[in-house]
């Protein structure tokens, strides 16, 4: 991965011997930003007068006055607008990095125009330089194949802003957050069988090899059918082939001194989802391999704090790593089974797999939260193509009655938009839970209906529903003694790029407002 390196003096940085070797200036008004540094006037004049389209469009400049002869122009387009954020920025950066990367650059230098001062634009520096890094990313696959050098070629990348607000603890914070992205992606994005459940585990152990974080995999099949009984059954037509077969990877952070609160992530990591018995058609299976986007981003969120060294939060999450296989030994819908929670779960269809494997986790992680600190659940799950259908390319956040009196999903909400990862606020309803109550006393909850979620009517809302009472968790409402904090996050719209599940580049959502929103704000400098 490129190095993220704070550049605080921009006379140095264009020196002779300079270690940079383009720049890529981002900004709202970019042929502007010559009167603040005298070695960008000459070709910013140059390009103005030689293309009248140079302050909307990316552009490449030849000068020998800047570092590695290359220039490199990329416009955010307006920002005042009311419809603006700071995604420009990040738009902005993508293409002017990927240019400076083809005309041959090693080791840009990321010069931000300082945005107005407005608070939506307060992180624009380090939104720019996390997207610069990003756009550099190139899929596990490609790099095991061709080699870093061959995909990967640059280096380095240098940040500074006009004004000098992007210092060392900006750097550090992006290389942690960027650490934890590419580890997502890269879980979420690799094609099935090389992120086979076995294999899913394996990376994430080597990802935490020498850090402060605990890992443990539960894989024997006995134990799963016993503790994960809901996973099991997804799992059932897997068992036979040994590379195939699930597992749940956990990973525990705890910090030095006193643990304050308690993060606890149940993430979905399905390697491939075929549909099971209700199978995929129409071409809808491709693209499945990507369905464990959840477990990634909790996997790169953990990441991230652990560099980070976050002081006074213990963190745990349950991955549950399953192939939902078709085969003789597939569950199939009218199936009952018992959670872990002990609730008798009536299967309606096999394809809604995600939300049985959540089920589990999610009871073991209540057991956890009631003698933790200051406890706080979480899942996060592409659980739902109504969640692209309903909001496009946006995660969603859902509270139940604890972690809505602490206003957690509007503060993601209100996170997401100052750090380029938005979120739609929807909310837990009576009708959700009517949706999904037993027909007889054969049954405790359905587990959904037998239609796609994209056509049925608060079809991303019922299935956190339908958690709750799977997972025990509706016994710790406000209502109860033990109240516990419960927020669902849908990304099913917002785990890959443009929607395109087959071949759009995985985001690693919703990790980067997580990891702001919850566990410390990001620095301004």
């Amino acid at each position: 991965m490129p190095r993220i390196v704070a550049v605080p003096s921009l006379s140095q940085a264009f020196a002779r011997k300079s270690p940079f070797d383009a720049v890529v200036l981002v900004g709202h008004a970019p042929l502007a930003c010559g009167g603040y540094v005298e070695a960008l006037k000459a070709p910013l004049q140059g390009l103005a007068g030689a293309d009248a389209s140079a302050g909307s469009t990316c552009n490449l400049v030849v000068h020998g006055g800047v570092p590695g002869g290359r220039l490199v122009t990329a416009p955010t387009g307006p920002i005042g607008r009311d419809h603006d954020d700071v995604r420009r920025f990040a738009d902005a950066a993508t293409k002017g990095v990927r240019r400076a990367r083809d005309a041959g650059a090693r080791a840009p230098l990321l010069v931000v125009q300082n945005p107005p001062d407005q608070p939506a634009f307060a992180h624009a520096p380090l939104v720019a330089a996390l997207a610069a890094a990003g756009a550099l990313w190139e899929p596990l696959e490609a790099r095991e194949a061709l080699g870093d050098d061959a995909t990967e070629p640059v280096h380095t990348i240098g940040v500074a802003t006009l004004h000098g607000e992007f210092g060392e603890a900006s750097a550090r914070w992006a290389t942690a957050a960027d650490a934890g992205l590419r580890l997502a992606r890269d879980l979420a994005g690799t094609e099935p069988e090389r992120m086979a459940p076995k294999r899913f585990a394996a990376h994430v152990k080597a990802a935490f090899a020498g850090s402060k974080v605990k890992v443990t995999v539960v894989d024997k099949v006995p134990a799963l059918v016993r503790d994960y009984p809901l996973l099991a059954a997804v799992a059932r037509a897997s068992f036979g082939v040994a590379r195939h077969r699930p597992c749940v990877v956990r990973l525990e952070y705890t910090p030095k001194g006193k643990v304050e609160r308690t993060l606890l992530f149940a993430g979905k990591g399905l390697t491939y989802d075929t549909g099971g018995a209700d199978l995929k058609t129409d071409g809808h299976m491709a693209g499945m391999s990507r369905d464990k986007g959840g477990a990634a981003a909790v996997a790169g969120l953990v990441l991230a704090i652990a560099k980070l060294g976050l002081q006074g939060v213990r963190v745990v999450a349950e991955l549950g790593v399953v192939r939902n296989s078709i085969g003789s030994d597939a569950f199939v819908a009218d199936e009952i089974i018992p959670s872990h929670a002990g609730c008798r779960v009536r299967i309606g269809n096999t394809d809604a797999e995600g939300r049985l494997v959540l089920a589990d986790l999610l009871s073991h992680l209540r057991v956890e939260a009631a003698a933790a600190a200051a406890p706080h659940v979480f899942s996060v799950a592409t659980l739902t193509g109504h969640a692209g259908r309903a909001v496009g390319p946006y995660n969603i956040a859902l509270d139940n009655g604890p972690a809505r009196a602490f206003a957690t999903a509007d503060a993601l909400m209100h996170v997401g938009d100052l750090v380029g990862d938005p979120f739609e606020v929807s909310r837990l309803r009576r009708e959700d839970f009517d949706f999904v109550q037993p027909r007889s006393k054969a049954d405790d909850v359905l587990s959904c209906n037998n239609a796609p979620s994209s056509a049925t009517a608060r079809g991303h809302q019922f299935p956190m529903a339908f958690l709750c009472l799977a997972s025990g968790l509706v016994k710790h409402g406000t209502d109860s003694a033990v109240p516990l904090p419960y927020t669902h996050i849908d990304i099913g719209g917002s785990g890959c790029e443009g929607g395109d599940w087959q071949h759009g580049r995985p985001t690693g959502r919703p990790l980067v407002t997580l990891l702001s929103a919850l566990c410390g704000a990001m620095p301004t400098a």
